[in-house]
């Protein structure tokens, strides 16, 4: 069926492998969409109450990053990273985290990628093959992707799966298709006429994923490029859906899905899978704004009670809710109060419960806003 690609030989590490080439997007025969009308009808008022949410903050520019942070953590721990979302805010703040700086450093590097993907697309540049480029670079940047071609397609065999291609669970195009395929994709993501932008996402994130264009990276590269379509399409005003979380939750589903769809041709119990995620982390992403949002007004309405005190605890209660991990130094420095005024209303807030101290140093000691961070968190977890 053409639903399924082709295989094509080829030689790789001294053996002969069989390589996938999927066809070219839309599927054909054409997707049944109708029993999933429902599905995408709730996906898509689920979105738009969470890009609503996002627009009534009172600091859009504080949840935007603190969502970036949080895709890019799950993200890169679906890879295998074992950094927690309490290392990548002490990486930070110039302090040591409690794994491998690599691991960590890692994230850094993919929360850069996301912002230079979105600032190129409120620049105005499409959402194209250069782009990706572009972000792939700056993911692989540094660390342990650094020798793996950074912003290049790949010009060798790789596989996923496996100690070799031999061995391996899928084994992706050969280079003498790989063009190709890509310029077909790009031409599928370009195309807004015959789907819904949801349905075409989730397309385009397996085709990225089968067609596997880069030699490492490309999992994280693939998930950004849901974001991206979203935003670039308005569907999303600001990247606030962390669909990394569904898939991070419902990894062993995941691979089995893709693997079903270059098996079996079966789009869309993938695409019942992918909106029933969107539909899922969507209310789940308005739900922890909304106790955000209430957790700061309780807080700040008891600082309020503190009477001459109030003021200067307020600053610094405004500075961690940017920063739900900082120290007394960084934290006087971003509020412009004296050393001595900040470790007073920094203590303040300790005593209230707001705030509690993580390192039990003496010196440069570190303080974490303790409700705020754990619902940041949830989810957050590495995987064992």
């Amino acid at each position: 069926m053409p639903r399924q690609g082709i295989y094509i030989a080829t030689t790789s590490a001294g053996e002969t492998v069989q390589a996938f080439v999927p066809p070219a997007l839309p599927p054909d025969p054409a997707l049944n969409l109708a029993p999933r009308y429902g599905l995408l009808d709730r996906a898509n008022q689920a979105l738009g109450r969470l890009d609503g949410m996002s627009t009534l903050l009172p600091n859009t520019s504080l949840f935007l990053y603190l969502y970036v942070q949080k895709e890019a953590l799950l993200s890169s721990q679906i890879e295998g990273t074992q950094s927690s979302l309490a290392d990548l805010l002490l990486f930070e703040n110039e302090q040591p985290p409690s794994t491998p700086i690599d691991d960590v450093e890692e994230v850094s590097n993919y929360i850069a990628a996301i912002n230079h993907g979105l600032r190129r697309l409120d620049e105005g540049f499409p959402l194209s093959l250069r782009l990706l480029r572009e972000i792939h670079g700056i993911l692989l940047c540094g660390g342990r992707g650094a020798r793996q071609q950074p912003g290049e397609f790949r010009r060798s065999q790789n596989w996923i799966g496996g100690t070799r291609p031999g061995n391996a669970v899928f084994v992706p195009p050969p280079v003498s298709h790989l063009n190709e395929a890509l310029d077909a994709l790009e031409r599928f993501i370009h195309d807004k006429r015959p789907l819904p932008i949801l349905i075409r996402a989730a397309l385009a994130h397996v085709q990225f994923e089968t067609i596997h264009p880069f030699l490492d990276g490309n999992g994280r590269l693939g998930r950004l490029l849901i974001t991206l379509m979203l935003c670039s399409e308005g569907a999303l005003k600001t990247p606030t859906l962390y669909l990394s979380l569904y898939l991070k939750t419902h990894r062993e589903r995941y691979y089995e899905l893709l693997t079903r769809v270059r098996r079996d041709g079966d789009w869309e119990a993938w695409i019942d899978f992918f909106l029933e995620g969107v539909f899922e982390v969507s209310n789940q992403a308005t739900d922890a704004a909304r106790r955000i949002l209430n957790l700061f007004e309780t807080d700040r309405q008891t600082i309020q009670g503190l009477g001459r005190r109030a003021s200067t605890v307020l600053r610094v209660h405004e500075h961690f809710q940017r920063k739900p991990i900082a120290t007394a130094r960084a934290t006087a420095s971003a509020t412009q109060l004296s050393f001595p005024a900040c470790s007073r209303a920094v203590a303040t807030l300790v005593e209230m419960g707001v705030l509690r101290e993580i390192t039990g140093r003496v010196r440069d000691r570190v303080f974490q806003y303790d409700a705020f961070f754990s619902i940041l968190s949830e989810g957050a977890a590495p995987i064992a």
